[in-house]
C-alpha cells in the first residue's frame, strides 16, 4: 500500500494510485505557525493589519467590518500612509509549538504544510472593501500595483521565517478569486494585476524547498486555470461543480490537479445526512476519475462547518476507493 504522500504523487502525475486521495490526508497543516490574530465565533477583533473582523455566533465565519469607522484604507492614493504590514519576526517561544509539530511528522507519509491566508486579492478588499478594491483596478491601477507588490513582499518576508523554522514541504494558500458562477475579474485583468506577483511569491516558496503548492479558491475560476498553471500551482483546492471539473481534467490534467467537486454549500448544512453526502461523493468520483483529481469538500481546511460532515465525506471516499480501485 502506498503512503499518503506516494499516493498523492501518483494521482497528480497520472501514475498508478492505489486509492483515491482522501481529502486533506496528505497535508499535515502546521496551524501553530504564528501569522496573525484570528477571531473566534462570537468575537470582534482588530488584527495586526488594523482590519476589524466580526464573527457573529449564528454565522459560519468572520468577515471584515467596512463601515466608515473601521475601514483601514479609504483612499488608495494614500495607501502608504495607512497600510503597514505587521512584523514577521516572532520569538523562539512563539515558534516552539509549530516546530514541535513539524518535527513530529513522518515526511515520507505526509507533507509538512504551512498555511497562508489571506491571499493578495483578498487582502486588497479586506483593507478597503470589495467595491473599492474592484473599482480601483480600473480607476487607480498604478496605486493598486504598488499595494499588491507591497503585499507580495510581505508574504515573501514571512515565507523566509517559515522556511527557516519548519522547512515545509507544501504550501496551502488561500485567495478566493470568484463567486459560484464567475470569477471576480476577467482573465486579462487577473493577468495584469496578479499573475506576476503570484509567480514571484510562489516561485520563492518553490525555490526554497516547497515541493507542492495547493491553492484554495472555493469558487468558479475555470477561466483562470491557465494562469494558475503559469504561476506554479500544483493543486487547485475548492473546485466547485460549477467549474465542470471533468472538462478541466481532460484539458489540463498533467499540468495541474483539481481538489473538490463536493460542494460544501450543498452538503455541509445543519440537517446533513450521510447518505446524501455519499451520493455526492460517488457522483464526484465517477465523473472525475482516478487521475488529477482529489475528492474533497470545497471547504478551505480539513474540517466542516457542522460536526461530522467532514468525517462522513471521508468515509464515503474510502468506500468509493474500494469500489473503483
Amino acid at each position: 500500500m502506498l503512503t499518503k504522500r506516494q499516493n498523492l504523487m501518483e494521482t497528480i502525475r497520472g501514475g498508478s494510485p492505489d486509492r483515491f486521495v482522501n481529502q486533506y490526508e496528505f497535508l499535515e497543516i502546521i496551524l501553530e505557525a504564528p501569522l496573525r490574530t484570528r477571531p473566534k465565533p462570537g468575537e470582534t477583533i482588530t488584527n495586526e493589519w488594523g482590519i476589524t473582523y466580526s464573527w457573529p455566533k449564528d454565522q459560519l465565519g468572520p468577515f471584515p467590518v467596512h463601515d466608515d469607522e473601521h475601514m483601514v484604507l479609504k483612499d488608495i492614493t494614500k495607501w502608504r500612509d495607512v497600510v503597514s504590514a505587521p512584523s514577521v519576526e516572532f520569538s523562539d517561544e512563539t515558534w516552539a509549538p509549530a516546530v514541535e509539530h513539524a518535527n513530529s511528522v513522518d515526511r515520507e507519509d505526509k507533507f509538512v504544510t504551512v498555511f497562508f491566508a489571506s491571499g493578495t486579492f483578498e487582502m486588497t478588499h479586506m483593507l478597503m472593501g470589495m467595491e473599492a478594491a474592484m473599482m480601483n483596478l480600473y480607476e487607480e491601477p498604478e496605486y493598486m500595483h504598488e499595494l499588491i507588490d507591497y503585499l507580495t513582499d510581505y508574504e515573501i518576508r514571512y515565507a523566509k521565517q517559515v522556511i527557516e523554522r519548519i522547512k515545509p514541504d507544501a504550501l496551502f494558500h488561500h485567495d478566493d478569486w470568484g463567486g459560484q458562477i464567475a470569477s471576480f475579474m476577467s482573465p486579462e485583468m487577473f493577468e495584469e494585476f496578479f499573475l506576476e506577483p503570484y509567480k514571484k511569491a510562489y516561485g520563492f516558496w518553490k525555490d526554497n524547498g516547497v515541493e507542492l503548492i495547493v491553492h484554495h479558491s472555493d469558487s468558479y475560476a475555470a477561466n483562470l486555470v491557465p494562469h494558475m498553471i503559469d504561476m506554479g500551482i500544483d493543486i487547485w483546492q475548492g473546485v466547485m461543480t460549477t467549474n465542470n471539473t471533468p472538462e478541466l481534467i481532460k484539458e489540463y490534467g498533467g499540468q495541474i490537479s483539481f481538489m473538490g467537486e463536493i460542494d460544501s454549500g450543498v452538503v455541509d448544512c445543519r440537517d446533513w445526512k450521510p447518505e446524501i453526502i455519499a451520493e455526492h461523493v460517488e457522483k464526484a468520483c465517477k465523473r472525475c476519475g482516478k487521475h488529477y483529481f482529489i475528492p474533497c469538500l470545497t471547504q478551505g481546511l480539513n474540517l466542516s462547518s457542522f460536526p461530522g460532515v467532514y468525517e462522513a465525506a471521508s468515509e464515503a471516499i474510502d468506500a468509493m476507493s474500494k469500489k473503483m480501485f
